[in-house]
């Protein structure tokens, strides 16, 4: 069975949001082994210098490097990431459930992104689009194209 983790920089506080992830993490309960790590976000200033924000990615970055699983294949949300159909995410989870390394890994930075160490240490970097979404809401987004992966390689109708 697929194992996915989830690394995301921040806890998730709103309702709306909280709720729709749940939502998709119970779609998901039968179809892989799901897992959610929730890193501390660091705290900045109102407006943080360069070198602030740098300096707390650096924080954050030691985090997220421990919790990635041995042998996963690495997947980081960026701005600068590919732009896939959501066929290439379902494309994305057939190949790693029939590799030798069934392990499946995702990076969700915070306000501020990730740090450029942990975007080399992804095996790929994924965009949503080319517009800006609250973090929170790219998890969302993230289980929910997860959720439609599956259905799509089950054939299943909730993909149309």
């Amino acid at each position: 069975m697929l194992y996915i983790k989830l690394i995301c920089v921040g806890k998730m506080r709103e309702k709306y949001f909280t709720d729709a992830f749940e939502e998709y993490r119970k779609r998901l309960t039968p179809l892989c082994r799901f897992e959610l790590c929730e890193i501390p976000e660091e705290r900045l200033p109102d407006e943080p210098s360069d070198k602030e924000i740098q300096a707390a990615l650096g924080r954050e970055e030691g985090a997220i490097l421990r919790e990635i699983p041995q042998d996963s294949y690495v997947c980081a949300l960026c701005v600068e990431g590919k732009q896939l159909p959501s066929e290439g995410i379902a494309a994305m989870l057939a190949e790693r459930a029939l590799s030798g390394k069934p392990k499946l890994c995702f990076l969700v930075g915070g306000s501020f992104g990730l740090s450029e160490a942990v975007k080399r240490r992804a095996d790929a970097r994924l965009s949503f689009s080319r517009m800006t979404f609250p973090h929170h809401l790219a998890r969302v987004m993230l289980m929910e194209q997860i959720y439609r992966g599956f259905a799509i390689n089950r054939g299943s109708r909730y993909h149309k």
